[in-house]
């Protein structure tokens, strides 16, 4: 019985193993090369996301700012309608007083005067005063 000759290599005819070396080695490096730039783009990602959080932190703050300030805003808005829904009290009032005033005749026995210009007028009494200042506090006041 005669056996064939069979090779004992796994390798192809005419191929040697150094060759094969320089194959995966080249394999490597394009491996490594492809890993150190995937590398470098997640690194790069994190650099952009990190600034992504401060920009996002700092957006936060001036939000909350604006929050306060638009607080303040209305505060100021309903203070001010509050004054408005009164103000056509205070004409009213105003009218009022205007109108006593014009309706007063002279005090009888009352004379005219005459200005420094020469000009003759009669001064009718005032109205009553629609608000009272006063010009001193109390001394409760004081003593706090």
């Amino acid at each position: 019985m005669a056996y064939a000759s069979r090779p004992t290599s796994m390798l192809p005819p005419g191929s040697s193993t150094a060759s094969l070396r320089q194959t995966n080695n080249a394999i490597a490096q394009q491996q490594s090369s492809a890993l150190a730039a995937r590398v470098a783009s997640k690194k790069a990602e994190l650099d952009n996301l990190i600034q992504l959080r401060e920009m996002s932190h700092g957006l936060a703050g001036q939000m909350e700012a604006l929050q306060a300030k638009l607080g303040t805003l209305r505060d100021g808005t309903e203070a001010v309608a509050y004054v408005l829904a009164n103000w056509d009290n205070v004409l009213r009032a105003i009218t009022m007083a205007s109108t006593k005033l014009a309706t007063l005749d002279r005090v009888p026995g009352q004379q005219p005067t005459i200005d420094e210009q020469g000009d003759v007028s009669i001064e009718l009494p005032l109205p009553a005063t629609l608000v009272r200042i006063p010009t001193s506090q109390p001394d409760t006041l004081r003593e706090r």
